[in-house]
């Protein structure tokens, strides 16, 4: 690993938060909350911590796929770090831990909160607190090969530690090209959302921060009832519609929106991405009806369709406490919990392209038990899949049972129950938000030890990171490779 070059680009990266953290001062201004010097002080100290270091380190052009997943890893602490500084100065949140949690939640648009009472924060805060979502979903690094070419010495290879999905989409030769496609696509969803949601009859300032915490999948509203406050059916199916679309892959939407229309149903991960949002609406729905829960069909199909929806692309909203629901429906929730969104897409999870081709792999095995002769091969459309991507799937799953039960053994140990300790790894290792019991949809994070929340937030960052750039960055022999740095006056 070239350390002087990874920091270097690290030191850019958290100059480039900094200028990030000034953008809720119009807000502030605008709502005299007086959290202006909280946002200053926060953008000086990430300005400095960068500062130093590209004074200190060298750049380094010969950057490789070792050194990606290092840029990555330090690029989204450190962000959460930053990301929590104006939490802290406001005076809203009761540590640095809770802080830290929050703003590695809004980052990694998991949307897992400790707050009881949204309101208690401050306009800017809350508009913070959604851009750190719109920031996240997308990802730090994309928006860095989109607006800095400076960072396009090793694009390749922090697109690929970056960005979710066992397989990645290139749109353009260059990488910076295809930054400023995905972040165009993202920009112009975003901006259409927020016209639809004003035009449902909310404010501007509630329509942005929903708006971009829909399209990142990340759940954060800027009231505690979320997206039940409106009470409006017209806000509801506007944010499906959004959520749906951001659990898509953004490489058919820039297809779709070049009128190739036809992509979205030739790409058979986006067909099993459907059904898998139909057939628990339908579920859920009959099993609620029957029991009860809802009397009015409308009513019915409404609110399992939204609570489907969210839950299926991690985003997290809620309209209604699922946990007060029948026995079945809270199973076929979970479930949908590990699936997430399509590969390419900002939702979180393991994504549907990795459990397709997992079905289709078992479907195969099963074949050849049966017929010990035939050759059999695995497609996703009409395409071969690659032995190497199927090796790297079950690599992943194995990654996955063993972070899952890793971080849920830690959580249960520092004394949480096991329902919700459980269900809390699941929420954030998938960058969901809410689970069961204690970290239900109608409670919230912060009656959890600070070890816990420590825990979560790393389950987090590795959920958001897709487990390889984390597990690669704790291997002893990862470090074993790292060179010295280089610093500025040795270079003469």
């Amino acid at each position: 690993m070239h350390t002087d070059g990874v920091l270097n680009i690290f030191g850019k990266l958290l100059i480039l938060i900094s200028l990030c953290l000034l953008a809720p001062i119009p807000f502030s201004i605008y709502y005299s909350d007086g959290m202006i010097g909280s946002f200053v002080q926060s953008a000086i100290v990430g300005a400095i911590a960068g500062g130093i270091l590209v004074s200190i380190f060298m750049p380094n052009d010969d950057l490789g796929y070792r050194d990606g997943f290092a840029v990555v890893v330090l690029s989204w602490l450190g962000m959460a770090l930053l990301g929590a500084l104006p939490y802290y100065f406001s005076g809203k949140m009761p540590g640095f831990v809770d802080c830290f949690f929050e703003s590695m939640s809004g980052f990694t648009t998991t949307g897992s909160t400790i707050l009881a009472q949204i309101e208690i924060l401050p306009e800017s805060v809350l508009f913070w607190r959604a851009m750190t979502h719109w920031i996240g979903g997308m990802g730090i690094i994309v928006l860095s090969l989109a607006i800095l070419p400076l960072l396009g010495v090793a694009g390749m290879q922090l697109f690929q530690a970056e960005m979710p999905g066992p397989t990645k989409d290139r749109l353009a030769p260059r990488m910076q090209d295809t930054a400023r496609i995905l972040w165009g696509v993202y920009f112009l969803f975003t901006l259409v959302e927020v016209v639809l949601l004003m035009f449902g009859g909310i404010g501007f300032f509630d329509a942005v921060c929903h708006a971009m915490a829909t399209l990142a999948t990340g759940g954060f509203s800027t009231h505690t009832a979320s997206v039940g406050q409106f009470q409006s059916l017209y806000i509801e199916t506007v944010i499906i519609v959004f959520m749906f679309l951001a659990g898509i892959n953004f490489a058919l939407h820039h297809q779709g929106l070049h009128g190739n229309i036809s992509a979205y149903w030739k790409s058979e991960e986006f067909r099993f991405y459907l059904f898998l949002t139909l057939f628990p609406i339908i579920i859920i729905s009959l099993v609620n009806f029957a029991n009860g829960i809802y009397t009015a069909w409308g009513e019915n199909i409404r609110t399992a369709t939204f609570q489907v929806v969210s839950v299926l692309t991690t985003t997290g909203f809620a309209t209604a406490d699922f946990d007060q629901w029948p026995p079945v429906c809270k199973v076929l929730l979970l479930s949908l919990m590990f699936v997430g969104g399509c590969a390419g897409s900002t939702g979180g999870g393991i994504k549907v392209v990795r459990l397709l081709l997992f079905f289709k792999y078992a479907r195969m095995q099963l074949s050849c038990l049966i017929h010990p002769n035939a050759v059999s091969t695995i497609k996703i459309g009409k395409v071969k899949v690659p032995q190497e991507i199927m090796a790297a799937i079950l690599g992943f799953f194995a990654l996955y049972i063993a972070f899952f039960l890793g971080a849920s053994l830690l959580v249960t140990s520092f004394g949480v129950d096991f329902l919700t300790g459980t269900t809390a790894v699941i929420a954030t290792l998938n960058n969901i938000g809410p689970g069961l019991a204690q970290v239900g949809p109608a409670q919230n994070f912060a009656e959890l030890p600070g070890l816990a929340k420590l825990t979560l937030s790393f389950c987090m960052l590795a959920g958001r990171l897709e487990l390889y750039t984390i597990a690669v960055l704790l291997s002893p022999a990862f470090w074993k490779m790292a060179r010295k740095p280089v610093m500025r006056w040795q270079v003469h």
